[in-house]
């Protein structure tokens, strides 16, 4: 007996994969499952196809979540392999950029953790925009050009309206023309900032960011083991 004649109940499909009978008929109609076939009293009519089916959607949802698996599954069943493996490759894609991201902001923050500039200890007082600029060597409108992208916070003097900075704020105007000099793009230094900020310590933005490697690592293999399902799901549609 093939699949397309081994016939499975809507209930048991469902829970073959965990989920409920309305969302396997979600999925039926949405096209991320084959089409069924219907019984002359209306009901659908299951097989071993879709449970296949279900399987790779599952692995797909997983790895890719559940928006490129629409795009991927309705592809395939439409005969389209060309739109579905290049929203599969704009996944895999989208890891490398990641993966790429993480290791320039670690590369960033290690250049300002081991910078041996002589300009990079804040003065321990609140000071004004010239103190800074002199501080860290640029113009004082490079200043109010970062302050304008959000990477520096400094407060106003309420009597005078002045911009101070505070040690924090130094410190942030010295790790920002730290990098600009090294030609970091803005939207890296704005992440080195981020953990500065967030975690207070060079061994704990280290910490973190090793953290955000190894999710990476996982969601690559989850990914892997996706690629593979649809592989075989192809090669048993013959759609290679």
């Amino acid at each position: 007996m093939t699949d397309h004649e081994r016939r499975l109940r809507g209930i048991d499909l469902a829970a073959s994969a965990g989920i409920s009978v309305q969302q396997v008929r979600n999925y039926l109609d949405l096209g991320v499952l084959p089409a069924a076939d219907r019984t002359p009293s209306g009901y659908r009519i299951f097989t071993a196809a879709h449970q296949r089916a279900l399987a790779v959607v599952r692995a797909l949802a997983d790895g890719h979540g559940w928006a490129r698996t629409r795009e991927i599954m309705v592809a395939v069943h439409r005969g389209d392999l060309a739109t579905a493996l290049a929203a599969l490759d704009a996944g895999h894609a989208e890891l490398s950029r990641e993966r790429a991201e993480i290791a320039r902001v670690l590369g960033a923050f290690e250049t300002v953790v081991t910078s041996s500039d002589p300009r990079g200890v804040a003065q321990r007082r609140a000071v004004r925009v010239g103190a800074v600029a002199d501080l860290v060597g640029v113009r004082t409108s490079q200043l109010r050009f970062w302050e304008a992208r959000g990477l520096l916070r400094p407060v106003r003097e309420p009597a005078t309206g002045y911009r101070v900075y505070d040690e924090a704020e130094q410190r942030a105007a010295q790790v920002i023309a730290l990098l600009r000099r090294g030609a970091y793009p803005f939207d890296i230094i704005t992440a080195v900032l981020t953990e500065l900020r967030t975690t207070g310590s060079a061994q704990r933005v280290r910490a973190e960011l090793a953290r955000r490697e190894q999710e990476l690592h996982q969601r690559s293999l989850r990914r892997l083991a996706a690629s593979a399902a649809l592989h075989d799901y192809l090669r048993q549609l013959d759609l290679r």
